[in-house]
């Protein structure tokens, strides 16, 4: 059993829920000002899902890359793969992806139920097939005969799916409206989604380069994937104060709801941390660090915009 938690990885959790999070509470504080009613078990099937969603990727990334041989140079004992170590078989781990595909399409199937059933069909539909997507896209980063993180894709995928799908899709869930302003949020939690596959990458550069494995970092070298690193953890904080600036909070003097802000600081001191790194193996620590502080980004700003607004 603890083979199977360790290969589920757990500190990659908080930034699968910080996506929800950031939507579902933004939906929240919406529908508190349009007098709606905010589904507590909306949100908790929400959560449900997206957890098994991240341990199906998990899971699927270590029998994929276990299957192609990367993880044999994989940097650092605390990315030793279950598949590749040989404490878990390709076979039993090909059934764990197989049986998480089921769960999580259950759970998305359960979710959709309660958010739009009767009233709204047509979402209903459309929500199974981003549903489906989010399941081919948890399996086809490292599995399949053309991965897509293998081709330096996966980038382009995690903004999708841990940032526009996830905290957009969330915000509909409650709402069952769409507004331009949520993709800045979105666009934040997926830039620091990016943020966090770029150090995995980064750290990972030199075996991916024997394995075949071409992820951005590598395309680009290590030099440019830490200047896109710095990019991708310096705006996500701006774009939030923008969305909250649009909101007109500054006008109505509820100065609270930028205690988000107070994120400026330690993750101004992450990425002087980032920067001053020669050595790949030496990001290994960052990637959680990051996964937390995009959690703490989702948290605050739940906090500040329901309980100070």
């Amino acid at each position: 059993m603890n083979d199977w938690i360790k290969a589920a990885r757990l500190r990659t959790l908080p930034l699968s829920l910080s996506g929800i999070i950031m939507g579902s509470f933004i939906a929240k504080w919406r529908l508190k000002e349009d007098g709606g009613i905010w589904d507590w078990k909306i949100f908790a099937l929400a959560l449900l899902v997206t957890l098994l969603y991240q341990v199906l990727s998990n899971y699927a990334n270590d029998y994929g890359d276990g299957v192609k041989g990367t993880d044999a140079k994989r940097i650092g004992e605390a990315e030793a793969r279950a598949v590749a170590s040989g404490k878990i078989t390709a076979k039993q781990m090909k059934n764990a992806v197989i049986l998480f595909s089921i769960l999580s399409f259950v759970a998305t199937i359960a979710l959709l139920y309660i958010a739009f059933i009767p009233e709204f069909m047509n979402e209903f539909y459309i929500f199974i097939g981003l549903g489906v997507a989010s399941i081919l896209a948890a399996i086809g980063y490292t599995v399949g005969k053309k991965p897509y993180g293998y081709m330096g894709l996966g980038d382009v995928f995690v903004f999708i799916f841990f940032g526009l799908v996830s905290v957009c899709g969330s915000y509909f869930l409650f709402t069952k409206t769409f507004s331009w302003d949520i993709l800045l949020p979105g666009t934040a939690i997926g830039m620091m989604s990016m943020a966090v596959l770029n150090l995995n990458n980064m750290r990972d550069i030199e075996s991916d380069r024997l394995s075949g494995k071409n992820s951005l970092a590598l395309r680009i070298g290590f030099r440019n994937a830490m200047i896109y690193e710095m990019v991708l953890l310096q705006l996500p904080l701006i774009l939030i104060l923008i969305f909250l600036g649009i909101n007109n909070f500054i006008q109505m003097q509820k100065y609270y709801v930028f205690m988000v802000m107070i994120l400026l600081f330690p993750v101004a001191k992450l990425r002087r941390s980032i920067m001053s790194v020669k050595e790949p193996k030496q990001l290994d620590p960052f990637l959680k660090q990051v996964g937390i502080m995009t959690l703490m980004m989702a948290v605050l700003t739940a906090i500040g915009l329901n309980y100070f607004s």
